[in-house]
């Protein structure tokens, strides 16, 4: 992943503009990692990819709600800390 300074971002902000539609750009201040700029499409297609996974995690959620697979609230808090819906 190409990385910029914030202030080159600035500078030349018309070729991070470029650079982003070939792939992420990563911007850094202090030498530490403030943001990632990337394409309107690569967005998008982030987004498909959550809302498909959102959709099919609901799904699995109410067949386990249908066939009687579900935990007390409690419970279910307990394991989502500890890392089991990952």
């Amino acid at each position: 992943m190409e990385t910029l300074t914030a202030q080159e971002a600035r500078v030349k902000f018309g070729d991070l503009l470029i650079k982003s539609q070939k792939g992420p750009v990563q911007i850094t201040r202090s030498g530490k990692p403030i943001s990632v700029m990337i394409s309107a499409e690569s967005y998008a297609l982030i987004e498909e990819m959550k809302m498909r996974y959102l959709k099919e995690r609901l799904a699995k959620a109410e067949d386990d709600i249908a066939n009687g697979r579900f935990v007390d609230g409690p419970t279910f808090f307990a394991d989502l800390l500890a890392g089991k819906y990952d």
